[in-house]
């Protein structure tokens, strides 16, 4: 069978099949902690759980307990495939340089696979919810979502040869994702008012094992194992101690200008995506909540609408990057992140949540601008140790911020339940400070480009 390069149908499907998973598992979870708490009545809403406005009513402040717990619950369920997803990401990826990009993709496709099983087993045989650890802590030893991006960018970097398109392509990839997720959850709602929660999760998985067989069987990959490695099989302690040191000499042997756009570069990108993990995250059990009161259709308009902000994002660096350095285009983004959650922390009507969209239109350019900014800081030979950075940056701030918020959210909702996207809004501080400081000490695309030429000048003559 003759192979293929294009990982973005890889991409496609993965991320269809995880976002469809996604407001879907929080309904359920919704749904089914509705049940407990109320000895089984069900009523209001297709999440299983009732909207009640009236701040007066004893279900309004029922209903509040139910929203807490599923904001601590989903919590829980994040911390448990934490660490063994962060160690998974780092070495898979970064280990893609010389044993192939197609385990990353594999891996965290098989993990996908086995939690829809599990919500599917526990959608239809009524199994009790803290099976879901195990499941979480199993699945985290797949790698993940962090583990499937990072080495997915890892391969579009292996294609592109022109910095300009190595941009563009990495924004497609982000395109497909913002998009994708979009289509995924205005699907959700129909899915579950159609076939139900147990079906819905069954279509899931058979997606998943779509892409691992397209994955095996069809993809070419990037990368492989050299002739040496052939001849002398690595032990797994070598193969970590090489993981890691490829990850140390991104900054041991690097001139120090490097190793300061390399830390600043993550750190701007790992604190923009601690406040947009965060924020993004508590909006199905906003809208779930009163005076709003949405359910599973509109749930998933409200999902879809991302797709207009995916593809205005990618419009945005297409165009803007033909005129504007990297680094203006992210300062524009995060400015446009945080006007959506300040409109997003007032929102209380229907029309005025779906309007929250707009300011938010340029809010996903930040995160393809900077995966591409320290994609051009290394060179050819460190895509794969950049990556891994990045995943396990992913990784840790994915966890961490969701933690933190559905902790915050829970603390917080039963007073004002947007405070939680004020201190998003706020925390953007962070990254603004740290681009500013980049801007006015050290960013200059044009020496980047010297500076990395005259380190492979360097690396050449020394070969030699």
């Amino acid at each position: 069978m003759r192979k293929v390069l294009w990982v973005e149908p890889v991409i496609f499907v993965y991320t269809f099949a995880s976002s469809l998973t996604s407001p879907l598992a929080q309904q359920f979870l919704y749904g089914r902690l509705w049940q407990e708490q109320h000895n089984g009545s069900q009523a209001g809403n297709g999440s299983g759980g009732r909207c009640e406005p009236n701040g007066s009513s004893p279900a309004y402040h029922q209903q509040k307990e139910v929203q807490e717990k599923a904001s601590l619950f989903t919590m829980q369920l994040d911390l448990s495939g934490a660490i063994p997803s962060l160690i998974v990401a780092f070495v898979i990826v970064a280990n893609g340089d010389r044993q192939g990009r197609k385990r990353s993709l594999v891996l965290p496709s098989v993990g996908a696979l086995i939690t829809n099983i599990a919500f599917t087993a526990i959608s239809y045989f009524s199994l009790p919810l803290f099976i879901l650890y195990g499941v979480a802590f199993i699945t985290g030893l797949f790698g993940g979502m962090a583990t499937f991006l990072g080495g997915g960018f890892a391969f579009i970097a292996d294609l592109c040869q022109d910095e300009k398109q190595k941009t563009t392509r990495i924004a497609v990839v982000d395109l497909i994702f913002g998009f994708v997720s979009g289509l995924a959850g205005l699907s959700s709602g129909y899915f579950i008012k159609g076939i139900g929660f147990t079906w819905t999760f069954v279509t899931a998985a058979l997606l998943h094992v779509i892409n691992i067989t397209y994955i095996i069987f069809c993809l070419e990959d990037t990368g492989g194992v050299s002739e040496v490695q052939q001849q002398d099989p690595v032990s797994c302690k070598d193969t970590l101690k090489e993981t890691f040191s490829g990850v140390y000499m991104l900054f041991k042997n690097a001139p120090f200008k490097k190793r300061v756009l390399i830390t600043v570069l993550l750190f701007t990108f790992m604190t923009y995506l601690f406040t947009a993990f965060g924020g993004g995250s508590l909006f199905t059990l906003y809208e779930l909540d009163e005076p709003l009161c949405w359910n599973e259709v509109y749930i998933g308009y409200g999902a879809a609408a991302s797709t207009s902000i995916s593809l205005t994002s990618f419009l945005g660096v297409y165009l803007l990057s033909k005129r504007l350095k990297d680094i203006y285009i992210v300062f524009i983004g995060i400015f446009s992140y945080i006007g959506g959650m300040v409109m997003a922390a007032f929102a209380k009507t229907t029309l005025l949540m779906f309007l929250v969209r707009i300011p938010s239109l340029l809010c996903f350019m930040p995160v393809p601008v900077l995966r591409s900014m320290l994609s051009k800081v290394v060179l050819a030979r460190e895509q794969g140790a950049v990556f891994a950075c990045i995943a396990c940056l992913e990784a840790v701030t994915l966890t961490v911020s969701i933690s933190v918020f559905n902790s915050l959210y829970a603390a917080t909702v039963a007073w004002f339940s947007g405070f939680s996207f004020l201190l998003s809004a706020a925390l953007c501080l962070l990254p603004l400070s740290a681009l500013c400081w980049l801007l006015c000490t050290s960013w200059n695309e044009e020496d980047l480009a010297l500076l990395v030429h005259e380190e492979v000048s360097s690396i050449e003559s020394t070969d030699s």
